[in-house]
């Protein structure tokens, strides 16, 4: 089989590897890794992110790339990118990111979208160390993302796979606070949301690129948030919910 061939073949299998892409070649679960999971889970359950003030509140934005859309046909992370905040504060020095090691070939498409290669992910750390790592950096704050649903049903298929545990972190999508503006908005690309709110559009499709962007949209909307008298993520939910 040459080189070409073995490509076509990977490319074809990769789909119907989807119900355990990682948990084969991870080994068994690091029984230290599984309590700190569950001491994670009981810290979030007690905590109530939705009666804090906006200007006090927690998040890290985050984004990852991934090989395709669908995790459940076999699609993979390939990078993780995060910066922590507090209200409309970006702390740019605490970031989180890393590549995710995968030996299932990149499209090209991919490959020019993300500017990463297979060379670099075949020396990437592996999938379990990086989960561990971005969770332990995540602690017990929110989640934000923009089209969040991407992004949560990654984050699900990689700790069910790889930990065999539910991730239960709460992801808010940008758009939440978007609505407050106009409430019939579903979704906009980012460079859109971008463009609206005077950010620069810097290191596109890169995981912590787009994470640092999206950490400015979520600032401008957290700080529009609070000017119009919103006190909460509860009060902001009660307010949309009337649009439902």
């Amino acid at each position: 089989m040459g080189m070409n061939d073995m490509i076509h073949y990977f490319r074809q299998i990769s789909g119907k590897l989807g119900s355990g892409i990682y948990a084969g070649v991870q080994g068994k679960v690091n029984p230290q890794n599984i309590s700190f999971i569950r001491q994670l889970q009981k810290e979030m359950k007690e905590q109530n992110s939705l009666e804090t003030p906006l200007h006090e509140l927690t998040v890290v934005i985050f984004d990852l790339e991934t090989t395709g859309f669908h995790p459940e046909k076999g699609d993979q992370v390939i990078s993780i990118g995060a910066v922590k905040m507090k209200g409309m504060e970006i702390k740019d020095k605490d970031t989180f990111y890393s590549l995710v090691r995968s030996h299932v070939p990149l499209s090209e498409e991919i490959s020019m979208l993300t500017n990463i290669q297979d060379c670099e992910l075949q020396n990437a750390p592996i999938a379990s160390d990086v989960l561990i790592q971005f969770l332990k950096f995540v602690n017990n704050s929110c989640l934000v993302a923009h089209h969040a649903k991407h992004e949560q049903s990654f984050m699900q298929k990689m700790t069910w796979d790889l930990l065999r545990t539910r991730f239960e972190h709460r992801i808010i999508d940008t758009s939440f606070l978007i609505r407050l503006t106009n409430p019939a908005i579903k979704s906009m690309p980012l460079e859109e949301v971008c463009n609206h709110c005077a950010i620069e559009i810097k290191n596109r499709h890169h995981a912590l690129g787009d994470a640092m962007m999206t950490s400015q949209i979520w600032s401008y909307y957290i700080k529009l948030a609070i000017s119009l008298g919103y006190k909460n993520l509860r009060e902001v939910y009660e307010y949309l919910a009337k649009f439902r």
